[in-house]
């Protein structure tokens, strides 16, 4: 029997078990292939003992319509960087990436789908160009890897986020208040920018249009008349003030290098107090309600539609390689390609043309 090693890294994303479940479907076809999955990303290959288990069609049944993943997900270690503890108490990270390899080769795998976003295919190529056979599947609700139209579980934030923004008119409406919704999108503002057309949004803030302030306080001004009036303001966590910075703070955590953002929301609500804003504000953060739940049938279609791929891609051989879409394909492209650059909202595209064409301020 050949083997195909399935492991998720990242963030959770709806769509996550669509994908397993797809992979070891298109697998159990050909006869000759078995599925097994790592638990928690890599990192279930580098402890010891290892936590792998078989994936078949008894375990994958019903799995599409469940949010999450079984097989487990993690943002830090990894290969490249696996936390140790020192002597003083204090932590570094080595690089076990050849052991790992090696320990694959002994476990008789001959192939890894890693499903990710950019920081879990970037461990993809450096793998790839150390001889490993591995294939990448595009994952990120931010919507930002440049090879692809669209990566599963975009829609279904976007859809969460939406009925957010729904929610919060009415809520406005009722009481001539301001809210704020923080919503994910740490380097790019598609959720942000979606939403806010989706749900009628006034103002959208997000990490490509660094927004002035006056701009946005003569938005939330004109929404009201002798005191009476609401105003829908829609933020991406990484959006920041013009020639300032993303508001948030360091992790601390081995092995994760990034820096927690959130905290955008009440800190322009602040702004907006100090600068005589009268009306009530209020803020929410959406978080991780935006990576839970139950996929919508658009991601879960996408989420097959690319574990097929994946799997066909290690029948021909396409190693070195993310699955995409490009509309209307399903397609290969070299993760160099892929991670060539993060696909960002232009701020002169046409969806910000159509959201200024509503009345949508951008603070620029």
């Amino acid at each position: 029997m050949k083997r195909v090693m399935v492991l998720t890294g990242g963030g959770d994303c709806p769509g996550l078990n669509a994908v397993i479940r797809a992979i070891v479907k298109r697998a159990d076809q050909e006869k000759d292939w078995e599925v097994i999955g790592s638990i928690e990303s890599f990192n279930g290959i580098l402890r010891e003992p290892t936590e792998i288990v078989m994936l078949d069609d008894a375990k994958v049944a019903g799995i599409h319509v469940q949010g999450g993943t079984i097989i487990g997900t993690v943002n830090k270690g990894g290969p490249f960087a696996w936390p140790v503890k020192n002597n003083d108490g204090s932590w570094t990270t080595v690089d076990r990436s050849d052991e790992m390899i090696r320990k694959l080769s002994y476990m008789g795998v001959d192939a890894v789908i890693n499903i990710g976003g950019d920081g879990s295919q970037r461990i993809s190529q450096k793998l790839f160009e150390k001889g490993l056979n591995i294939i990448g599947v595009p994952k990120t609700i931010d919507n930002d890897l440049a090879a692809t139209d669209f990566t599963f579980g975009f829609q279904t934030a976007v859809q969460i986020a939406t009925e957010a923004v729904d929610k919060l008119v009415t809520t406005a409406a009722s009481h001539n208040r301001v809210f704020i919704l923080e919503v994910m999108g740490r380097d790019a503002g598609w959720i942000a920018t979606h939403a806010a057309i989706a749900g009628g949004a006034d103002v959208c803030l997000i990490p490509e249009i660094p927004y002035k302030l006056d701009k946005v306080i003569e938005k939330v001004n004109s929404r009201y008349h002798k005191g009476r009036g609401f105003c829908n303001i829609v933020v991406a966590e990484g959006a920041l003030p013009h020639g300032g910075f993303a508001t948030g703070e360091n992790t601390h955590e081995v092995g994760n290098e990034h820096i927690r953002l959130g905290g955008i929301g009440e800190k322009l609500m602040l702004d907006l107090v100090h600068a005589g804003i009268e009306a009530d504000i209020r803020t929410m953060v959406l978080g991780h309600l935006q990576r839970g739940g139950t996929p919508m049938a658009y991601d879960r279609v996408l989420a097959t539609e690319f574990g097929v791929k994946a799997f066909e891609m290690v029948l021909e051989g396409q190693f070195g390689h993310m699955v995409a879409y490009r509309h209307p394909h399903i397609n290969a492209v070299p993760f160099t390609e892929a991670l060539i650059h993060p696909k960002l909202v232009k701020p002169r595209g046409d969806i910000v043309r159509t959201a200024k064409g509503v009345g949508i301020e951008f603070g620029d």
